[in-house]
Protein backbone atom coordinates (compact mmCIF):
# COMPACT_ATOMS: atom_id res chain seq x y z
CA UNK A 1 0.00 0.00 0.00
CA UNK A 2 2.61 2.32 -1.38
CA UNK A 3 0.17 5.24 -1.63
CA UNK A 4 -1.70 4.92 1.68
CA UNK A 5 -2.84 7.95 3.25
CA UNK A 6 -2.54 9.93 -0.41
CA UNK A 7 -5.41 11.54 -1.77
CA UNK A 8 -5.91 11.29 -5.30
CA UNK A 9 -8.02 13.30 -7.80
CA UNK A 10 -8.65 11.29 -10.93
CA UNK A 11 -10.53 13.66 -14.00
CA UNK A 12 -13.12 11.99 -16.47
CA UNK A 13 -12.46 8.69 -13.69
CA UNK A 14 -15.79 7.35 -14.27
CA UNK A 15 -14.61 4.61 -17.76
CA UNK A 16 -12.82 3.16 -19.69
CA UNK A 17 -8.60 4.94 -18.77
CA UNK A 18 -9.96 7.15 -16.13
CA UNK A 19 -11.92 4.04 -14.24
CA UNK A 20 -8.62 1.89 -14.81
CA UNK A 21 -6.21 4.43 -12.87
CA UNK A 22 -9.00 4.96 -10.08
CA UNK A 23 -8.97 1.00 -9.29
CA UNK A 24 -5.07 1.24 -9.56
CA UNK A 25 -4.32 3.98 -7.07
CA UNK A 26 -6.99 2.65 -4.36
CA UNK A 27 -5.58 -0.50 -4.63
CA UNK A 28 -2.44 1.05 -3.79
CA UNK A 29 -3.87 2.60 -0.99
CA UNK A 30 -4.80 6.00 -2.21
CA UNK A 31 -8.39 7.65 -0.94
CA UNK A 32 -9.27 8.60 -5.12
CA UNK A 33 -11.55 11.49 -5.82
CA UNK A 34 -13.72 10.52 -9.32
CA UNK A 35 -14.92 13.26 -11.67
CA UNK A 36 -16.71 12.71 -14.06
CA UNK A 37 -19.53 15.51 -15.66
CA UNK A 38 -22.46 13.25 -16.69
CA UNK A 39 -22.54 9.36 -16.15
CA UNK A 40 -23.39 9.01 -12.51
CA UNK A 41 -23.92 5.07 -12.29
CA UNK A 42 -20.55 4.83 -14.22
CA UNK A 43 -19.25 7.39 -11.21
CA UNK A 44 -21.09 5.16 -8.97
CA UNK A 45 -20.20 1.83 -10.25
CA UNK A 46 -16.28 2.75 -9.91
CA UNK A 47 -16.63 4.22 -5.92
CA UNK A 48 -18.51 0.62 -4.75
CA UNK A 49 -15.96 -1.52 -6.49
CA UNK A 50 -13.11 0.54 -4.56
CA UNK A 51 -14.87 0.07 -1.68
CA UNK A 52 -16.00 -3.35 -1.96
CA UNK A 53 -11.82 -3.92 -2.13
CA UNK A 54 -11.46 -2.13 0.66
CA UNK A 55 -10.49 1.28 -0.67
CA UNK A 56 -11.39 4.79 0.04
CA UNK A 57 -13.18 6.61 -2.69
CA UNK A 58 -15.55 9.77 -2.78
CA UNK A 59 -17.59 11.41 -6.15
CA UNK A 60 -16.68 14.93 -7.62
CA UNK A 61 -18.58 15.99 -10.38
CA UNK A 62 -17.65 19.02 -12.05
CA UNK A 63 -16.62 20.33 -15.35
CA UNK A 64 -13.06 20.72 -15.61
CA UNK A 65 -13.53 23.30 -18.50
CA UNK A 66 -15.45 25.61 -16.05
CA UNK A 67 -13.40 27.31 -14.34
CA UNK A 68 -15.69 28.61 -11.29
CA UNK A 69 -16.97 25.08 -10.80
CA UNK A 70 -13.37 22.95 -10.78
CA UNK A 71 -11.75 25.62 -8.84
CA UNK A 72 -14.69 25.19 -6.19
CA UNK A 73 -15.06 21.18 -6.54
CA UNK A 74 -10.98 21.42 -5.63
CA UNK A 75 -11.22 23.65 -2.90
CA UNK A 76 -14.05 21.27 -1.52
CA UNK A 77 -11.84 18.35 -1.71
CA UNK A 78 -8.77 19.96 0.22
CA UNK A 79 -10.97 20.75 2.73
CA UNK A 80 -12.33 17.35 3.63
CA UNK A 81 -9.41 15.65 3.18
CA UNK A 82 -7.16 18.20 4.21
CA UNK A 83 -4.72 17.75 1.04
CA UNK A 84 -4.05 16.88 -2.52
CA UNK A 85 -1.36 14.54 -3.12
CA UNK A 86 -2.13 13.41 -6.77
CA UNK A 87 -4.04 14.90 -10.17
CA UNK A 88 -4.59 13.09 -13.27
CA UNK A 89 -5.64 14.57 -15.77
CA UNK A 90 -7.69 12.38 -17.64
CA UNK A 91 -10.58 13.94 -18.73
CA UNK A 92 -10.95 14.82 -22.47
CA UNK A 93 -13.57 14.30 -25.70
CA UNK A 94 -13.44 14.05 -29.11
CA UNK A 95 -15.11 16.21 -31.95
CA UNK A 96 -13.52 14.45 -34.86
CA UNK A 97 -13.84 15.51 -38.70
CA UNK A 98 -11.51 17.07 -41.54
CA UNK A 99 -10.30 20.34 -41.23
CA UNK A 100 -12.15 21.97 -43.55
CA UNK A 101 -15.28 20.73 -42.40
CA UNK A 102 -14.71 21.67 -39.06
CA UNK A 103 -16.92 23.79 -36.98
CA UNK A 104 -15.55 26.51 -34.63
CA UNK A 105 -17.42 25.12 -32.28
CA UNK A 106 -15.76 21.53 -32.50
CA UNK A 107 -12.54 23.01 -31.63
CA UNK A 108 -13.52 25.22 -28.88
CA UNK A 109 -14.49 22.34 -27.13
CA UNK A 110 -11.77 19.80 -27.41
CA UNK A 111 -9.32 22.84 -26.26
CA UNK A 112 -11.33 23.59 -23.31
CA UNK A 113 -11.59 20.37 -21.91
CA UNK A 114 -8.90 18.40 -23.35
CA UNK A 115 -5.91 21.47 -22.47
CA UNK A 116 -7.26 24.37 -20.70
CA UNK A 117 -9.30 21.69 -18.47
CA UNK A 118 -5.73 20.26 -17.63
CA UNK A 119 -4.62 23.76 -16.96
CA UNK A 120 -7.27 24.70 -14.73
CA UNK A 121 -7.33 21.67 -12.35
CA UNK A 122 -3.61 21.90 -12.03
CA UNK A 123 -4.00 25.77 -10.65
CA UNK A 124 -6.13 24.77 -8.60
CA UNK A 125 -3.99 21.86 -6.68
CA UNK A 126 -0.54 23.97 -7.23
CA UNK A 127 -1.28 25.89 -4.26
CA UNK A 128 -2.14 23.45 -1.89
CA UNK A 129 0.85 21.01 -3.59
CA UNK A 130 3.59 23.81 -2.84
CA UNK A 131 2.35 24.50 0.54
CA UNK A 132 2.62 20.97 1.65
CA UNK A 133 6.31 20.63 -0.56
CA UNK A 134 4.73 17.35 -2.31
CA UNK A 135 2.81 16.72 -5.54
CA UNK A 136 2.10 14.35 -8.54
CA UNK A 137 0.51 15.93 -11.53
CA UNK A 138 0.27 13.28 -14.09
CA UNK A 139 -1.49 14.31 -17.69
CA UNK A 140 -2.95 11.96 -20.00
CA UNK A 141 -1.87 12.89 -23.90
CA UNK A 142 -2.05 10.73 -26.72
CA UNK A 143 0.12 9.68 -29.19
CA UNK A 144 -1.76 11.73 -31.90
CA UNK A 145 -0.16 14.61 -30.00
CA UNK A 146 3.11 13.59 -31.75
CA UNK A 147 2.23 11.93 -34.40
CA UNK A 148 -0.70 13.70 -35.97
CA UNK A 149 -3.68 12.14 -37.28
CA UNK A 150 -6.18 12.69 -39.97
CA UNK A 151 -9.45 14.41 -38.84
CA UNK A 152 -8.30 15.09 -35.10
CA UNK A 153 -6.57 18.51 -35.76
CA UNK A 154 -8.41 19.83 -32.76
CA UNK A 155 -7.69 16.35 -30.44
CA UNK A 156 -3.99 16.45 -31.70
CA UNK A 157 -3.45 20.12 -31.15
CA UNK A 158 -4.54 19.84 -27.80
CA UNK A 159 -2.87 16.58 -27.09
CA UNK A 160 0.73 18.17 -28.12
CA UNK A 161 -0.22 21.62 -26.12
CA UNK A 162 -0.43 19.40 -22.62
CA UNK A 163 2.63 18.29 -23.18
CA UNK A 164 3.88 21.81 -23.54
CA UNK A 165 2.02 22.60 -20.54
CA UNK A 166 3.70 19.46 -18.91
CA UNK A 167 6.83 20.57 -19.28
CA UNK A 168 6.55 23.85 -18.57
CA UNK A 169 5.10 23.18 -15.08
CA UNK A 170 7.44 20.49 -14.41
CA UNK A 171 9.80 23.10 -14.24
CA UNK A 172 7.67 25.51 -12.34
CA UNK A 173 7.23 23.44 -9.60
CA UNK A 174 10.46 20.98 -9.35
CA UNK A 175 11.61 23.21 -6.17
CA UNK A 176 8.62 22.29 -4.10
CA UNK A 177 8.76 18.63 -4.91
CA UNK A 178 6.09 18.54 -7.27
CA UNK A 179 6.41 16.27 -9.94
CA UNK A 180 4.85 17.05 -13.17
CA UNK A 181 4.77 14.20 -15.93
CA UNK A 182 2.27 12.92 -18.91
CA UNK A 183 1.71 9.45 -19.91
CA UNK A 184 0.74 9.22 -23.89
CA UNK A 185 -1.73 6.46 -24.97
CA UNK A 186 -1.83 4.59 -28.53
CA UNK A 187 -4.40 2.39 -29.68
CA UNK A 188 -6.35 1.38 -26.43
CA UNK A 189 -8.94 -1.33 -25.79
CA UNK A 190 -12.08 0.84 -25.43
CA UNK A 191 -16.15 0.68 -26.16
CA UNK A 192 -15.40 2.55 -29.24
CA UNK A 193 -12.42 0.37 -30.83
CA UNK A 194 -14.29 -3.36 -29.34
CA UNK A 195 -17.15 -1.48 -31.74
CA UNK A 196 -14.74 -1.60 -35.07
CA UNK A 197 -15.24 -4.09 -37.72
CA UNK A 198 -12.61 -6.99 -38.12
CA UNK A 199 -10.48 -5.32 -40.84
CA UNK A 200 -10.74 -1.81 -39.04
CA UNK A 201 -9.24 -3.97 -36.35
CA UNK A 202 -6.59 -5.88 -37.97
CA UNK A 203 -5.44 -2.60 -39.94
CA UNK A 204 -4.65 -1.08 -36.56
CA UNK A 205 -2.92 -3.79 -34.94
CA UNK A 206 -0.73 -3.99 -38.37
CA UNK A 207 0.67 -0.26 -37.43
CA UNK A 208 1.42 -1.48 -34.04
CA UNK A 209 5.05 -3.11 -33.60
CA UNK A 210 3.61 -5.22 -30.98
CA UNK A 211 0.80 -6.12 -33.07
CA UNK A 212 -2.16 -5.76 -30.40
CA UNK A 213 -4.11 -3.18 -28.98
CA UNK A 214 -3.33 -1.52 -25.53
CA UNK A 215 -5.47 -1.83 -22.47
CA UNK A 216 -6.65 0.91 -19.77
CA UNK A 217 -4.66 -1.51 -17.43
CA UNK A 218 -1.74 -0.75 -19.14
CA UNK A 219 -2.18 3.28 -19.15
CA UNK A 220 -2.90 2.82 -15.28
CA UNK A 221 0.21 0.89 -14.64
CA UNK A 222 2.12 3.53 -16.19
CA UNK A 223 0.18 6.47 -14.36
CA UNK A 224 0.67 4.01 -10.97
CA UNK A 225 4.55 4.26 -11.49
CA UNK A 226 4.60 8.39 -11.50
CA UNK A 227 2.03 8.38 -8.99
CA UNK A 228 4.38 6.21 -6.10
CA UNK A 229 7.96 6.98 -4.68
CA UNK A 230 9.85 4.63 -7.56
CA UNK A 231 8.88 7.58 -9.94
CA UNK A 232 10.02 10.41 -7.78
CA UNK A 233 13.23 11.69 -10.05
CA UNK A 234 10.96 12.07 -13.00
CA UNK A 235 9.65 14.98 -14.32
CA UNK A 236 8.94 17.18 -17.29
CA UNK A 237 8.80 13.55 -19.06
CA UNK A 238 6.31 11.77 -21.29
CA UNK A 239 6.00 7.52 -20.69
CA UNK A 240 4.52 6.34 -24.27
CA UNK A 241 2.18 3.31 -24.07
CA UNK A 242 1.27 2.43 -27.18
CA UNK A 243 3.42 -0.72 -28.39
CA UNK A 244 6.28 0.88 -30.58
CA UNK A 245 3.72 2.38 -32.83
CA UNK A 246 5.49 5.48 -31.93
CA UNK A 247 9.26 5.70 -31.73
Amino acid sequence: MILQGKTALVTGGSRGIGRAICLRLAKMGAKVYINYVSGLAAAESVRDEIAASGGQAALLPFDVADAVASGEAIKKLIAEAGAIDILVNNAGITRDGLLARMKEEDWDAVADTNLKGAFLCAKAVSKQMMKQRYGRIINIASVVGFAGNPGQANYAAAKAGLIGLTKALARELASRNITVNAVAPGYIVTEMTAALAEEARAQLQREIPLAVLGSAQDVAGAVAYLAGPDGGYITGQTIHVNGGMYM
